[in-house]
Order: C-alpha cells, then structure tokens, then sequence
C-alpha cells in the first residue's frame, strides 16, 4: 500500500478543512480520497477523522499522526527533491579511463575547457591501455578504440577510427615498397601486441567490398603504441597505425601510407557505459562535450596534408 502517499492526502485534509477541497488539489475524484483515507484508518487501526456535515475535525489518534507525520513527509520530499536536483546538476567526481596516447593527445587538452564550463565536477582521468572492468574498477566511463568486445556495456560512437599501414621514406628506399598485399609477407613489420593476443594479421580491403588476410611477420613488436610508432618513424619496418596516431608524422613527412589502394576497414572511437538508464549528468556531459569535439571533424583529420598523403 502507498502508506506514505495516504498520509500525504491525511495532511492536505487537514490543511484544507475538507476531503472534497484535498482532492481537487491532488487531481483525484472525492470517492478516490475517501476510500485513500479509509484505508489509511484500516491500515493503522484508528479512526483519524471526525466527520460531520458541515466540520471535520482529527480524532487524538489523528491529531498525534498528523504531528509527527507531517515531519516525515517534509523529510521525504526534501530528499527526494534534493534528489532531483542532483539529476540535473552536473556536479561531481567523474572518473575515465582511455588509453594513454590517445588520453594525453585528445583528451587532455581537452579538459580546461571541460572544467571551465562544469566548475562542480571534479575529474580522475586513468590513462591506461588495459581494458578494465568498468564496474569492479568504480569507473563512469571509458573510451575505447576499436572493436567493442563487451556486448553488456552501453557505447556511443564518438569519431571513425580509420586505419592505414606506413612506413618511413627511408625504409622503403631500402626495401621497397610493396605493391600487393602479398608482398607484405616479404617486409619487416612492426606488431603491436595487445588484449587480443599479437595483431600479425592484417586485413585489407580490395576495393570491391572483397577483403585479403595476410600473416605478417617482423623483428619488433610491443604492447605500446608509441614504441611501434617510434620504429615506424625510425625505419625499421611497416606498422599499422589508426590516423589519430600516425598524423603528425604524415603531415610532417616522417611517414607515408603503403597500399592505400588496399584500405583497412574502419572501426570506431567509442564513449563506453556500464548502463544506460540514470547515466548520471556529469557522464552525459562528458560525453557530449566529447561528441562536440569529435564527432565531426576531429582534430586529426583537419589537416589538409593528411588527407593529401592518404
């Protein structure tokens, strides 16, 4: 029973002098009230109503709950407004984890801007290319680059990831630039190892919605994105790169696509959730304000030198 919205209508009779006067300010018929009230007496026992013609009065009964009642319902309503409140002010701690290069390129230079215009949110920022567990870890948010492999989580796509191989002038004067994919097999290629074990199979598309695998090998792989990019640049071999990564060293000179006749498949860069119902604001802020950034024409792409090497 909804003994607390019972004692509610209790209240406004009391205030208003009348069941019918009660009702109408609750927008519930004078029958619905009545039958509400019976019920409360029911519940607890006790006549709290004296009903007369013309008065209506409280029993003591009625008069010892209305007393300590009312303190219970003005509690309850200032909680449950603070708690309405509190879902639409975007206020407190707000932790994300991303990945370290992609954190401290995109994100960090980002959040000033954040901070200014959300001056209660507090911000704790995990720069980390472990996939956490969301939940267990306590945190609100995480961007992820890539295919989502947890199909419980709520993701909202910030940005395309494109992907292109590269390879620095040098190494290709030295060995050649491939034509074919199949050519791949015969270069040094730099493997990035990561969740998903080491990424030696590298997939590129035809042109013609076909697509051609090819095993590829080198001397050098690592977990860090950064070591592979410093090789790349370094002239050790082939690396594949996403162009969030790879860009400066495009526009610079410092790298050059291979087989760009042979695209990657895109994939994404995603905002991920642990829910989707009451995300609270702050989240929602956060991830907004990234879309705003992103979404469109993110920073990565805005330079007319990446596009022209790609």
């Amino acid at each position: 029973m909804d003994h607390l919205g019972d004692l509610s209508l209790f209240l406004r009779v009391l205030d208003l002098g009348s069941i019918s006067a009660a009702a109408r300010s609750l927008d519930l018929s004078v029958a619905v009230a009545s039958q509400r009230l019976k019920r409360l007496e029911r519940a607890l026992g006790v006549r709290l109503l004296h009903r007369t013609t013309r008065q209506l009065h409280p029993t003591p009964e009625g008069a010892a709950l209305a007393a300590q009642g009312r303190v219970l319902v003005e509690d309850l309503e200032a909680l449950t407004g603070g708690l309405r409140q509190a879902g639409t002010d975007v206020s407190g701690t707000l932790r994300v984890t991303t990945s370290a290069s992609f954190g401290r390129q995109y994100i960090s230079p980002l959040l000033p801007q954040f901070l200014a215009r959300h001056p209660r949110v507090r911000l704790s920022i995990d720069l980390n290319d472990q996939r956490l567990d969301l939940v267990s870890a306590g945190f609100d948010l995480a961007i992820r680059i890539g295919a989502l492999e947890d199909s419980s989580l709520v993701a909202r796509k910030l940005a395309i990831n494109r992907r292109v191989l590269c390879a620095s002038p040098d190494y290709l004067r030295r060995h050649g630039t491939p034509r074919t994919p199949e050519e791949l097999a015969q270069h040094d290629c730099l493997l990035l190892v990561g969740s998903l074990g080491r990424q030696d199979v590298w997939r590129l598309g035809d042109g013609a919605g076909g697509e051609t695998a090819i095993r590829v090998r080198g001397r050098l792989e690592s977990n860090f994105g950064e070591v592979i990019l410093d090789a790349a640049v370094a002239g050790l071999g082939i690396a594949l790169h996403s162009t969030w990564h790879a860009c400066h060293e495009l526009r610079a000179g410092r790298l050059q696509v291979v087989l760009p006749e042979y695209p990657l498949a895109d994939t994404g860069i995603h905002a991920v959730m642990p829910q989707r119902r009451l995300v609270p604001p702050r989240v929602r802020a956060f991830v907004d304000f990234l879309a705003e950034n992103f979404s469109e024409n993110p920073p990565w792409e805005r330079h007319d030198a990446v596009q022209a090497r790609l």
